[in-house]
């Protein structure tokens, strides 16, 4: 049993004031008269003995009782113990028998014990009551034989030997428990430490900021004091991760976290909602001078830029307070109304501190309200598209129309993009709203086609976050198959600093687009920071002039140049040019001497409903006077 051998040799202890009752030990144990024990071996390992191994003893042997017990202590501390002791009762002058065994188990409560003696003074019941350990015991009368001897130092010290090893079986087991339990206990911690902390930063999250305000509650009503839940956002943040990537957001927040800890006190808590939100709550009694104080701490702390990939990246926190109980009485309406003040600290500019006010509280519940009735709006499609004509500049003949979305809310009326477009990239419907876009325009465009106007190209305007998605190509190719348009009168718009995002990528994915037979074009350019090399590369079918260079292209000479100058460059590269937010005939006029190809904007018409677009269509009878100028896609000859 566990790790035990078999057979080996066994140390005994013989204590008695007979010495030669030492010698026939000896000879019986140590195997010196083999004559004298034949016939007990033959009686206790059969008649094939000779063939059996026959165990080994170590016999060790004291005259006196205390000799014994002394003989037995050194054993133990060498970490070699008697298996078993055989004890005479009567050992004059010194200890008897009885007082011997106490003694030896005081010190050994393992030793198994034969009591061997001629005469005693206790019978058997004595001894058990004054010892009580009957399982430990055994008693042979003197004159013994051999075999009584053998057979007892054979089986108790097998019996011994056996308890060892289980006993060393149970502890290693206690200790495989011991171990395995203070793994889960651990694996527990850090399973209860995961489902209330936050995993990037290693703040506590909702869960325990809960926990943390109902405490604080709690002692705020018991103690009649205020304190104060500050609610904390990140200024630009989504610039940081749209622009250097998830990774570098998440550098940032964590080391967002870590100066807030250098700031905030002990016995505050601060917590990490999701995305750039921090909460603190403030041990009370805490007034708004002190609460205040902290915020411009916290905002003196965010001031030391943040390395990321190599560059210092600036970020500021706006901030809202709101005190318990005088701006709410429970949790939800405490955050509430801190973010409600949070959100005023960013209409005052960012990067300050707002105390709630009752008068914020109503401007929150609005934001909430306009939010629901977005996401209510693209459900029961209450969204619709205008269209606005793109027409040539030397014939005046309707070419083509942008679709721009417009928001028909059941109260309010009909919403212009300016008006919600922002919430919704905000909410994350922005991408959403650009895929109803697409289907919309492909199946209106198609529907003209149907009714017997003339073959128009629909221009559609692709948000920068709907230009990275993944699943853009196959997005345009559903809008095209489920209304059966051709592909040649789908016109994507791209602001410049979308496509100059990230290059290499624009590359592939108009490269997919014109493939179809899709026209792309460059939106609001002369804005960004457009690579002459890539814009080469790119293929790009038009670029559109930014109405900011139309509005003084007559006041302004170095404006008429710009537009000058993005003609020509256009020209040179084979793109056709179009100019928007045309409002005044010497607008038009200037762009005509300029050689801008077409042009759109209110002098001609502005965003009407389908309708009312196929009407101006319908009256406009100017002969195309030549074919060439249509414009086709660049890639469109290459693609399967």
């Amino acid at each position: 049993m566990a790790n035990e051998p078999e057979l080996l040799t066994h140390r005994l202890l013989m204590i008695d004031d007979n010495p030669a009752i030492h010698e026939d030990y000896r000879k019986i144990l140590a195997g010196r008269d083999d004559s004298r024990i034949s016939a007990a071996e033959a009686a206790l390992f059969g008649e094939a003995h000779a063939a059996v191994p026959r165990p080994t003893f170590d016999v060790d042997s004291a005259m006196q009782g205390r000799d014994g017990v002394e003989l037995a202590r050194q054993a133990l501390l060498e970490g070699r113990p008697y298996s078993v002791a055989f004890v005479d009762m009567r050992m004059p002058p010194g200890w008897d028998g009885l007082e011997t065994i106490e003694n030896l188990w005081k010190i050994d409560a393992d030793i198994q014990v034969v009591v061997c003696s001629a005469y005693t003074d206790y019978d058997w019941l004595e001894l058990l009551a004054r010892l009580g350990r009957s399982d430990k015991l055994i008693v042979i009368k003197k004159p013994f034989e051999p075999i009584e001897i053998l057979q007892s130092a054979s089986a108790l010290s097998r019996k011994w030997q056996n308890a060892r090893a289980l006993k060393r079986h149970v502890d290693t087991l206690e200790r495989v428990v011991t171990d395995r339990t203070r793994g889960l206990e651990a694996a527990n911690r850090q399973l209860r430490h995961l489902a209330s902390h936050d995993s990037l930063t290693g703040l506590p999250n909702r869960l325990l900021l809960d926990d943390r305000i109902t405490q604080a509650i709690a002692q705020a009503n018991r103690q009649a004091h205020e304190f104060a839940v500050m609610v904390l956002d990140l200024d630009r943040f989504k610039v940081v991760n749209d622009s250097l990537g998830h990774r570098a957001g998440d550098d940032l927040l964590r080391e967002v976290a870590h100066r807030l800890r250098e700031v905030v006190r002990a016995v505050d808590s601060t917590a990490r909602l999701g995305g750039d939100e921090f909460v603190i709550v403030f041990d009370g009694p805490a007034t708004q001078a002190e609460a205040l104080d902290m915020g411009k701490r916290l905002l003196k702390v965010m001031e030391d830029p943040i390395r990321l990939l190599g560059i210092d990246v600036h970020i500021s926190p706006s901030i809202g307070i709101a005190f318990y109980p005088r701006d709410g009485t429970s949790i939800d309406t405490l955050l509430a109304r801190a973010d409600a003040a949070m959100y005023h600290a960013k209409e005052r500019g960012r990067n300050n501190v707002q105390c709630y006010a009752e008068s914020m509280g109503s401007v929150t519940q609005e934001r909430v309200k306009f939010e629901s009735e977005l996401h209510e709006a693209l459900r029961s499609s209450q969204f619709e598209l205008h269209y606005q004509p793109k027409v040539d500049t030397a014939s005046g003949r309707i070419n083509s129309a942008e679709a721009l979305i417009r928001w028909r809310h059941p109260q309010r009326g009909l919403l212009l993009p300016a008006q919600f477009i922002p919430l919704a990239e905000e909410c994350g419907l922005l991408d959403a709203i650009g895929e109803w876009v697409l289907l919309e325009a492909c199946r209106q465009a198609q529907a003209w086609k149907r009714e017997g106007l003339r073959p128009l190209r629909v221009a559609v305007n692709l948000a920068p976050s709907q230009f990275r998605l993944t699943d853009l190509v196959k997005q345009i190719r559903r809008a095209l198959d489920s209304s059966g348009l051709d592909p040649q009168l789908l016109e994507v718009e791209l602001t410049e600093t979308a496509v100059m995002s990230d290059a290499e990528e624009s590359v592939r994915i108009l490269e997919a687009i014109s493939r179809m037979g899709v026209l792309v074009s460059v939106d609001d350019f002369g804005t960004g920071y457009s690579s002459m090399s890539y814009l080469r590369r790119f293929p790009i079918d038009k670029l559109k002039i930014d109405r900011c260079f139309v509005d003084q292209l007559t006041r302004r000479p170095e404006d008429a140049s710009i537009v000058q100058a993005i003609i020509s460059l256009a020209h040179s590269l084979h793109l056709k040019v179009i100019a928007e937010g045309v409002e005044t005939p010497e607008q038009l006029q200037l762009l005509t001497e300029l050689g801008c190809d077409q042009y759109q904007g209110f002098y001609f018409s502005p965003a009407v409903v389908p309708a009312k677009f196929a009407e101006l269509v319908r009256k406009d009878t100017t002969v195309e006077e030549d074919n060439t100028v249509r414009t086709h896609s660049k890639l469109a000859v290459l693609k399967a």
